[in-house]
């Protein structure tokens, strides 16, 4: 955690942890202890889901990631809103899609980068008509197939009113991609009134509703199996 600047994704730390030559494991199920290790209040704290630091380090982490009282609140749903966009980013990439974010989120801060760094399409991929691209590039996160078709539409709900993305989905309906709302496991509700909606009628079985857990759980989950993978790979 400390070579990682004191504060860490769960997926993160199962990269790092097996280059750190002086540190042995005495279990068969590493993943399983690191996931123990960082629930304990004595060294580490939860930011967000997904997200640990080390108490040590709580008065020197970037604000990006611990937002101090003095934080506008804007800013604070901002730096939110462009995490949750990375792991998204890095979750698409591990099931081999292709990413993007718009053009105004690029520079934004995703851990110790920015999100242009863990995405894969710099310009959207010209997939269909002008109009339809100029809605299609402003979605938070969009998967592309090996095709450089879209695979699956994300739209980040931290603070906004869910109207606005569900529209964004009306529009891209024609598409054989799937749609989900990402947002606060609180805010399911919501969505369930909004979908329920008779303007959102032909997209109700098609939008699905993700909370941050599920997708901070994914992103460690698929972060484990990756390693798993490549560790099979070097024995055959």
């Amino acid at each position: 955690m400390e070579r990682e600047g004191g504060y860490a994704t769960l997926g993160r730390l199962y990269q790092v942890v097996p280059t750190i030559t002086e540190c042995t494991w005495a279990t068969k199920t590493p993943f399983a202890s690191i996931r123990r290790i960082v629930q304990d209040p004595r060294f580490f704290f939860r930011i967000r889901p997904g997200l640990w630091a080390l108490n040590d380090w709580r008065d020197r982490l970037p604000r990006s990631i611990l937002p101090s009282g003095k934080t506008p609140v804007a800013k604070v749903n901002e730096n939110t809103h462009a995490y949750y966009q990375g792991l998204l980013a890095e979750v698409g990439a591990m099931r081999h899609m292709e990413t993007f974010v718009p053009l105004q989120d690029k520079n934004k801060p995703f851990m110790r980068r920015t999100l242009a760094s863990v995405t894969t399409v710099s310009v959207m991929y010209k997939f269909t008509y002008d109009e339809m691209l100029r809605k299609a590039q402003t979605v938070d996160v969009v998967w592309f197939n090996e095709r450089k078709m879209p695979d699956a539409f994300f739209e980040v709900e931290n603070s906004t009113d869910m109207l606005n993305a569900l529209s964004k989905f009306v529009q891209l309906q024609d598409f054989a991609a799937r749609f989900f709302i990402v947002a606060d496991a609180l805010r399911r509700r919501e969505f369930t009134d909004k979908i329920a909606l008779t303007a959102f009628r032909d997209m109700r079985s098609r939008v699905l509703f993700e909370s941050y857990e599920h997708v901070a759980v994914l992103h460690a989950k698929l972060s484990e199996l990756a390693l798993l993978g490549q560790g099979e790979q070097q024995i055959l």
